[in-house]
């Protein structure tokens, strides 16, 4: 028997028969209704989160099997955090803050896709990824984070698959982060008031330059050429050095 397999990203809960699932799936002659009847039952629990999805057709009697893979891991961590996106400049705004519980959490839901060796291994993956979307663990960065694991700091939260954390947690992690934000404030206002003592400074050498062009010569420091005069035609001949006439005798 022949089997046809079809790949298509979706949203959890959310397939819908759009132009890209109908070029993929309208050749093979399956019921596609059904099939995205299926995919929105078991990505239910993803939703809002993009999700893979593998349709396993059997080309003979057009029956058909699903293969419903974990969403990307940022949007794993996005959903953690009830967020739609990341941070655009993650190296200056921080969007969130996580416990290393929520990270081993999914990490443990990423381990099989990542091609690591063990779960520490995926939990430094995970907070990688937390670095390009701006978003701290334990209000530090992912660099800090993973010194602290290789350091064995979290190795009894990583051995006990530690993945829930409690609501005096969350707070904590929710002050940790509101904290963290009013420093990035205050210095993101430093860096604007540098700015724009730069750029008072830039338009005050532009207007000086503007100025000095405009400036008459004798500013300028060159002396203005005398204007040669032209003499009435009466005082030119008197001028004149008169010649000595000679007298008759």
């Amino acid at each position: 028997m022949s089997k046809e397999t079809v790949e298509i990203m979706i949203e959890g809960g959310k397939a819908v028969a759009g132009p890209t699932v109908g070029q993929k799936l309208g050749p093979l002659g399956i019921n596609i209704q059904q099939v995205l009847i299926k995919i929105n039952e078991k990505t239910a629990s993803f939703k809002g989160m993009k999700v893979p999805v593998k349709i396993i057709v059997e080309t003979s009697d057009k029956s058909f099997n699903l293969e419903i893979g974990t969403p990307p891991t940022a949007e794993l961590i996005k959903k953690e955090l009830n967020l739609q996106k990341g941070s655009g400049v993650p190296n200056k705004l921080k969007t969130g803050n996580l416990g290393i519980e929520q990270v081993i959490k999914i990490a443990k839901m990423k381990q099989d896709s990542l091609f690591v060796n063990d779960l520490k291994a995926a939990v430094k993956t995970v907070a990688g990824t937390c670095n390009s979307l701006g978003i701290l663990i334990e209000g530090k960065t992912a660099k800090d984070i993973v010194q602290d694991i290789n350091q064995g700091k979290y190795d009894k939260e990583i051995k006990e698959e530690k993945t829930e954390i409690n609501s005096e947690k969350q707070k904590e992690l929710e002050q940790q982060f509101e904290e963290i934000q009013k420093e990035m404030e205050k210095i993101i206002a430093v860096e604007k008031a540098k700015l724009e003592v730069k750029e008072e400074k830039k338009e005050e050498k532009k207007e000086e330059k503007e100025t000095k062009g405009k400036l008459p010569e004798k500013a300028k420091g060159k002396q203005p050429e005398k204007s040669k005069e032209k003499l009435p035609e009466k005082a030119k001949e008197e001028a004149k050095p008169k010649k000595e006439t000679k007298g008759k005798k």
